[in-house]
C-alpha cells in the first residue's frame, strides 16, 4: 500500500502525540491525584448513584468532540460558545460542578499541575469502578483546550436516532471499531435517559418487546412536548451498576432508544452483544480496550492547550 508524505507525516503525529500519554505521567509533579479524585467522586455518587453515569457521559462526549481535551467543560459566556447547549448537551449533560469540586480539591493539592481533561478522563473510569465495573489504568498528560466546537458537537455525537450504519461511522472516524463501539455502548448499562430520547423508538418501531413499550409509555407521553424531561433507566434491570444486563435486554428486545437496539436487530453486530450477554468477561475486557482507545482520541499535548485553574472558563 502507497503512502503519501501528507499520510505519513499525520501518522506520525497521530502516534507521536498518544505515545505522549502516560500512565505515571503525575507520578513526580502530583502523585496523590488518584487519591484526591476519588473520594470527591465517591461522595457525589453516594449522594446520587446516576451521577457516575452523567460523569462517564461528560467523558464520551468530551472525546467525540476535538478529541480529549476538556473543551465540554467550558460554559458559555457573552464572548464565547461552548459545546454544553449543543443539542446532545443541552440540558441532559450534568455532573459539571462534581468536576468543579474534584478540580478544586487538585488544585490544592498540586497547583497548576492537572489538566481538567485528566481530571475528566480519571473521573470517567473511577465511576465504572464505583459502580462495579472493571478498573484499568487511565493514560495521562493531556491539556486543556482554549476553544470549543458547538457544530462537531451537533454532528459527531452519535444521536439516539442513530442507524448502525451511523453509529459505525461517527465511531469510525474517532478511529474506533466496531466492536470498540458496541463495547463502548454498554456505558448505557448505568444511566438514565430523557423521554425525548427514546418516545420515537418506544411508539414508532417494531423491534421492541410490546410489554416493555407500553411500560416506558406510562411516563413518556406520545405528544412531543409533554413529559420531555421525564427519565427512565438504560437498564431495566440495574441502572446504577456496572454490569451486562444492558446486553442481555437487548437480547430480548428491551433497549430503551433506538441507537441501542439497532446493535442486535439482525444486523452485523448481533454476535458481538449476544457474546456480550452471556458474561462479563468479554464485555468488561472490551470494554476497557475501547475506554483507553478513545481516550488516545486527539489529545492536547506538550506545549499545545493549556492547564485550566477553573474547568469552566480558560485562563
Amino acid at each position: 500500500m502507497a503512502y503519501t508524505p501528507l499520510a505519513i507525516i499525520l501518522s506520525l503525529c497521530i502516534v507521536s502525540s498518544n505515545a505522549q500519554l502516560s500512565t505515571t505521567f503525575y507520578s513526580n509533579s502530583c502523585p496523590n491525584v488518584f487519591t484526591t479524585i476519588k473520594p470527591v467522586l465517591q461522595h457525589a455518587i453516594e449522594k446520587e448513584k446516576r451521577m457516575g453515569a452523567s460523569i462517564l457521559r461528560l467523558f464520551f462526549h468530551d472525546c467525540f468532540v476535538n478529541g480529549c481535551d476538556g473543551s465540554i467543560l467550558l460554559a458559555d459566556t457573552p464572548h464565547f460558545v461552548g459545546e454544553q447547549h449543543a443539542n446532545p448537551n443541552n440540558r441532559s449533560a450534568r455532573g459539571f460542578k462534581v468536576i468543579d469540586r474534584i478540580k478544586t480539591a487538585v488544585e490544592k493539592a498540586c497547583p497548576g499541575v492537572v489538566s481538567c481533561a485528566d481530571i475528566l478522563a480519571i473521573a470517567a473510569r473511577d465511576s465504572v469502578v464505583i459502580l462495579g465495573g472493571p478498573n484499568w489504568d487511565v493514560k495521562l498528560g493531556r491539556r486543556d483546550s482554549r476553544t470549543a466546537n458547538k457544530t462537531a458537537a451537533n454532528n459527531e455525537i452519535p444521536p439516539p436516532t442513530s442507524s448502525l450504519a451511523n453509529l459505525t461511522s461517527l465511531f469510525a472516524a474517532k478511529g474506533l471499531s466496531t466492536k470498540d463501539m458496541v463495547a463502548l455502548s454498554g456505558a448505557h448499562t448505568i444511566g438514565q435517559a430523557r423521554c425525548t430520547s427514546f418516545r420515537s423508538h418506544i411508539y414508532n418501531d417494531s423491534d421492541i418487546d410490546p410489554s416493555f413499550a407500553t411500560l416506558r409509555k406510562s411516563n413518556c407521553p406520545k405528544q412531543s412536548g409533554s413529559g420531555d424531561m421525564n427519565l427512565a433507566p438504560l437498564d431495566l434491570q440495574t441502572p446504577t451498576t456496572f454490569d451486562n444486563n444492558y446486553y442481555r435486554n437487548l437480547v430480548v428486545k428491551k433497549g430503551l432508544m433506538h441507537s441501542d437496539q439497532e446493535l442486535f436487530n439482525g444486523g452485523s453486530t448481533d454476535s458481538l452483544v449476544k457474546s456480550y450477554s452471556d458474561g462479563t468477561g468479554k464485555f468488561y475486557s472490551a470494554f476497557v480496550e475501547g475506554m483507553i482507545k478513545m481516550g488516545d482520541v486527539s489529545p492536547l499535548v506538550g506545549s499545545n492547550g493549556e492547564i485550566r485553574k477553573i474547568c469552566s472558563k480558560v485562563n
